[in-house]
């Protein structure tokens, strides 16, 4: 969702500046304003920008990685006992990304003016989550942010760590693929027309196969800068269509319909959905705010966008085990583990089994995946190469029986 930067007077006559997520600017505007600000101005946050001005890339403030950083300084100075602004002179001090200095600083600066560390970091949710804010938010309320701060920092660790597995199953199949594809380019573009050289004028007598290959080389080289720029623009457009709320929604909902890779990734979303929620509840937050701060969370806009409908089953007194299976949004072993948490009173301890328990189906998926990928791809890649050194060589094989 689009970021703005904004710039208000309160009530009492102090000027604030911050940010603000939202689908358009009349919708920011409208929020402040029921909030009895002034609006001095509201801009979109910048973007890095290609082909006059279409933002391609939004510019991040900083990795989970940079993040998890950040909070393991956080606590460990607030575990030291300094005073509140000390301690963020001295997280600001350490951060080497301007933009981040900038938002710290406004941060201090709204702490130093009277405002709750929570209420600080609310005002810049392009730079801070609504999981984190929620989080703080608890700490001060039950008076042991420590603590508090102690367990999202073990969940940072945990989501780390699914990514990495994710990408990990990923990468080598990646690879591969690459270099694959670097192998057969070599081939066609270098290697074929140095062959068809050699073959000279003696087209009409080569074997159509061959005959074939060479003429798609040909019309490759001939029309090279249009494919390239086919390429190119069809890539620009998708990620542009994915940016958008319509684009990012069918997608999300397509890929969990493919086979094999839609298990793994709804294994994936229920871990981070778990996950999330157990750690929203284990400080204190009622179940229903607490479903509005992980849909932030879940990284599928399809599974998100259904799990309003499930938040406002929750809200009119129903079970979130029903409600989340009136949309489908979870397994069916997920679900069931969630109704005994419900029945029994535990769903925080529940949603971290349920977690636990698809992190564990989750690395044997990958597990196996991989090991089949991996000889698969290289059976596709060899097939492919060879196909095109032999005919390559059917000529002279062709030359060879003539000879006999």
């Amino acid at each position: 969702m689009p970021a703005f930067v904004y710039r208000v007077a309160r009530p009492d006559g102090t000027t604030l500046e911050g940010q603000a997520e939202g689908e358009n600017e009349v919708e920011v505007r409208s929020r402040l304003e029921s909030q009895g600000v002034l609006i001095f101005s509201i801009r979109r946050l910048g973007r890095w920008s290609f082909v006059g001005g279409i933002g391609l890339f939004a510019r991040k403030t900083w990795s989970l990685e940079e993040f998890l950083v950040f909070n393991q300084e956080f606590l460990a100075l607030l575990k030291a006992g300094l005073p509140i602004l000390k301690i963020w002179d001295l997280l600001i001090e350490r951060t080497r990304k301007p933009e981040v200095q900038k938002t710290l600083r406004a941060t201090r600066h709204d702490v130093r003016g009277g405002a709750s560390m929570s209420e600080a970091l609310a005002h810049h949710p392009g730079c801070f989550p609504e999981l984190y804010i929620a989080t703080v938010r608890a700490g001060e309320q039950s008076g042991n942010l420590p603590e508090v701060l102690q367990r999202y920092i073990s969940y940072l660790k945990m989501m780390i760590g699914l990514r990495q597995k994710m990408t990990k199953a990923l990468a080598y199949p990646a690879f591969l693929v690459i270099v694959g594809m670097a192998v057969i380019a070599f081939l066609l573009m270098y290697v074929l027309p140095t062959f068809s050289a050699i073959y000279g004028d003696g087209g009409s007598t080569l074997p159509p196969a061959t005959r074939f290959l060479i003429a798609l080389v040909h019309s490759l080289q001939a029309h090279i800068v249009v494919a390239v720029a086919a390429i190119v623009g069809f890539a620009i457009a998708f990620r542009m269509w994915l940016r958008t709320k319509n684009g990012r929604f069918v997608w999300d909902k397509a890929i969990l319909r493919v086979p094999i890779v839609g298990d793994a990734l709804m294994k994936h979303y229920t871990i981070q959905f778990s996950r999330t929620l157990a750690t929203v509840l284990s400080g204190g937050t009622p179940l229903v705010t607490a479903l509005h701060v992980v849909r932030g969370a879940v990284s599928n806009q399809f599974l998100s966008a259904n799990l309003i409908t499930a938040v406002q089953r929750v809200r009119e007194g129903g079970t979130l085990a029903a409600a989340m299976e009136e949309r489908h949004l979870l397994p069916r072993l997920a679900l069931e583990m969630i109704g005994v948490g419900e029945e029994t009173g535990s769903l925080e301890s529940m949603l971290r089994d349920v977690a636990e328990l698809y992190e564990g189906d989750l690395d044997q998926q990958l597990s196996r995946l991989t090991t089949w990928i991996e000889p698969a791809l290289l059976l596709v890649m060899g097939i492919l190469v060879g196909v095109i050194v032999i005919v390559m060589y059917l000529p002279i094989f062709q030359m060879a029986g003539t000879v006999r």
